[in-house]
């Protein structure tokens, strides 16, 4: 009899902080479009102040927990393969993986894990976290929106996000110097994930 009501109560026990953990775990999980290419993370440089570099990366992988009316109670998790930078250029694309700059044989990734999210208010939101380049790992801010979220046509549910942030290369151990007006990329990104 006792072992029957020691048993009772601990399965009583743990169905409670089971709806307890449920019930305050509001954010959903979500995980990046990558394979539908509904999610892209593009770069742009200063070309000696004259003109511009562009590209992207066309590799990466991530998820993301999302509540709509609880930003803050979500996170961010991206992580890129350095080597997939294009830039529409082969030449340049084989320097821009060298140890002048990204350095790819060395470090294969990238990544960025969020710390905290700060609701500003009409879906705007600062994403802060860890960004780790060329084995150097520093706080990044990305200021993001909400694009909008829902069903999609094949039983699913998507929400999705854009995003921009700037960082200086010499913050992640870029030795490369082309020059003042080359010394920061400005990343655009642009997130769809299907909740899980």
């Amino acid at each position: 009899m006792k072992k029957t009501l020691l048993s009772t109560a601990l399965l009583t026990s743990v169905l409670s902080s089971a709806v307890l953990m449920s019930a305050g775990a509001s954010a959903t999980d979500y995980v990046i479009d990558t394979q539908g290419a509904h999610a892209s993370i593009d770069f742009k440089v200063s070309h000696l102040g004259y003109s511009f570099v562009v590209g992207r990366f066309n590799e990466f992988e991530g998820d993301f927990s999302f509540d709509g009316k609880k930003l803050a109670d979500g996170h961010v998790n991206v992580t890129i393969k350095t080597a997939s930078l294009d830039s529409n250029h082969a030449e340049r694309d084989k320097h821009l993986r060298s140890a002048d700059f990204l350095n790819t044989a060395t470090f294969p990734q990238a990544s960025f894990k969020s710390t905290t999210i700060v609701d500003k208010g009409e879906g705007n939101f600062l994403l802060n976290g860890d960004f780790t380049l060329n084995g150097v790992t520093k706080p990044l801010t990305i200021q993001a929106k909400t694009i909008g979220e829902g069903q999609d046509p094949w039983g699913g549910y998507r929400a999705g996000f854009s995003g921009s942030a700037e960082f200086a290369l010499k913050d992640y151990d870029i030795k490369m110097d082309l020059g003042p007006a080359s010394s920061h990329v400005q990343l655009a990104i642009v997130v769809e994930g299907i909740r899980q």
